[in-house]
């Protein structure tokens, strides 16, 4: 997918596509995480779909769940879900940071004639 360290950096303009591409695929990551986050304090937990979302996206920004669970099928989703968040917040992350880290890489390894 990128470009090894013998081929010189691509253009800033692929790069700014790059790094665009890269956002775009971890919002679609959130946005995928949010629904199940949503969709399992609803079915679990019968939250409304506002405060569903909200515990949701407090476990998926790292603060922890609002509603504290009720029921054992809802404090086994609420764990895991708290796993996974924690997963998808190093995934996100990484997905964001790996074109930049790639390009300074690219830069001190690319030997120029």
């Amino acid at each position: 997918m990128y470009e090894t360290k013998t081929h010189p950096p691509i253009p800033p303009e692929k790069f700014i596509r790059r790094v665009f591409l890269h956002l775009a695929i971890a919002l679609l990551v959130l946005l995928l995480s949010v629904m199940l986050g949503m969709a399992g304090y609803e079915h679990y937990e019968n939250l409304s779909w506002r405060s569903a979302f909200l515990n949701t996206a407090m476990l998926l920004g790292g603060m922890g769940p609002v509603d504290a669970p009720q029921t054992d099928g809802g404090k086994l989703f609420a764990g895991l879900y708290a796993l996974y968040a924690g997963l998808m917040f190093l995934i996100v992350a990484g997905l964001i940071l790996a074109p930049v880290v790639h390009r300074v890489m690219h830069k001190f390894h690319w030997e120029q004639d």
